[in-house]
């Protein structure tokens, strides 16, 4: 760590890998309600919202963190204000705190949603974004804070990097990104067009900016490879990202009520969009196998190619096999796309963030050596988990489009007679994660904190 004030990115990382944990736990609780229906005392739509809502705050806190580390690092200076970032990690993390009680509150008793200004007080119902109104404020409010701490440590010192550049850009993008989800249109049609704005441009847009700056830093410090090299190959992923990423929200828009050139816009540029996810893993390699130099953190450099091979098997592949509007019309809203979703959200950024731990925690920590054998253990569990679950739910996504759309068979029958045992398998794959998680959280508050 060459800077004091990047160990503030710790702060971030505990709760991100906390979060992780709740979000998982509640995973499995949702997958035994497949099963199940009263087997918790909150209801699915409560325990899904908990679910998809702690898997979105802790990857941006784990994204916080890695800025916070980064920023000092490329600009060559202490961050502009320390306490600043303190301030900016309590007020979101209690603010997240009230945003979850809500949710239980409200699951418990319904009507305490009650409408106080003119907007729901515990949840605004729509999905993904469920944060009520007075939270999307404070929400917002943190990220500029962060965005303001971040910008003024770069200016500091006039040292611009171009991962510093993409980096700052892809966060600027999300915060702009999240402004269309706090207000509504008259229109269900119009509304979920811009809905989709936030859903969409976040996971596909600027998100995908962070993890190229992110990859590129990963793969400089680990393998002390040429800045100008690495910053091209950023430049070149990060324009296809957004010249397909923006065009390809068009696959969200087939059957919303929407002119029908959208079938050909979002077609064609969905079908593009694995392309610089490609060049992400080849850049990974590439830069892997023209090192020379003894790599110490094995570890770190595993889960970084590890997450540019996922991102693109995950988002890219199994993102694509869907969204061409001849599969879509059969397959819109199955399983199959939440088989996607759960692949491309662990390739694309549970890895991410995951890999930035183990590439910048150590240095935190004041350790050049760690023992990794958990850290290994931890991914295996984790990926090979995932890889049943996705494969698993992909086969009920098959059955699901094939009996209900095909033959016409209702939604519960096809769910309670032809795909229980996909949602066995998927509760025990569940608990197989669980335990690579569990195993992340240990070693993770125990790293330097042993013998290597």
């Amino acid at each position: 760590m060459q800077y004091k004030s990047q160990k503030i990115a710790q702060n971030f990382y505990t709760a991100a890998v906390l979060l992780f944990l709740v979000q998982v736990i509640v995973g499995i609780v949702a997958a035994l309600q497949f099963m199940w229906p009263d087997f918790f005392f909150l209801n699915f739509n409560t325990v899904r919202t908990l679910h998809i809502n702690a898997l979105v705050v802790w990857l941006l806190m784990g994204m916080m963190g890695a800025t916070y580390y980064v920023v000092p690092e490329e600009s060559e200076t202490e961050l502009w204000s320390v306490p600043l970032a303190n301030l900016q990690f309590w007020a979101t993390v209690f603010a997240v705190g009230l945003v979850i009680i809500g949710y239980i509150v409200m699951g418990i008793n319904p009507q305490a949603n009650m409408q106080v200004f003119g907007t729901n007080l515990l949840n605004e119902g729509r999905e993904y974004i469920e944060a009520p109104r007075w939270a999307d404020v404070l929400i917002v409010i943190s990220v500029l804070l962060f965005l303001f701490n971040c910008v003024m440590t770069v200016l500091k010192t006039k040292k611009f990097t171009a991962v510093q550049g993409v980096l700052l850009g892809g966060l600027t993008f999300l915060a702009l990104m999240y402004l269309p989800g706090m207000f509504y249109t008259k229109s269900m049609v119009m509304d979920q067009y811009w809905w989709w704005w936030v859903v969409h441009l976040w996971v596909e847009g600027s998100w995908e900016l962070i993890a190229a700056a992110l990859l590129a830093f990963m793969l400089h410090k680990l393998l002390g490879t040429d800045v100008k090299v690495l910053a091209k190959w950023m430049y070149i992923e990060v324009g296809l990202v957004m010249f397909t990423g923006i065009l390809g929200l068009g696959h969200h828009y087939y059957w919303i009520g929407t002119p029908k050139y959208w079938l050909w816009v979002g077609g064609i540029f969905s079908s593009l969009e694995p392309i610089p996810l490609l060049l992400m893993v080849w850049d990974a390699f590439r830069t892997t196998r023209e090192t020379r130099a003894p790599v110490s953190n094995r570890l770190g450099l595993y889960l970084t190619v590890s997450h540019a091979i996922f991102n693109f098997v995950g988002a890219g592949l199994w993102g694509v096999v869907h969204t061409l509007p001849q599969v879509n019309k059969w397959t819109h809203g199955t399983q199959v796309t939440t088989a996607h979703g759960h692949l491309a959200f662990y390739g694309a950024y549970v890895l991410l963030v995951v890999a930035m731990i183990y590439v910048t925690l150590p240095s935190i920590r004041g350790v050049k050596e760690y023992n990794q054998t958990r850290g290994y253990l931890s991914f295996w569990w984790m990926t090979i988990s995932m890889i049943f679950i996705v494969i698993t739910i992909t086969g009920a996504g098959m059955v699901q489009t094939y009996l209900e759309r095909l033959f016409g068979l209702d939604y519960v029958t096809v769910k309670a007679n032809y795909n229980l045992w996909f949602w066995i398998f998927r509760a025990i794959f569940g608990a197989g994660f669980l335990v690579g998680v569990l195993i992340l959280v240990v070693d993770y508050f125990k790293l330097g904190k042993e013998k290597a």
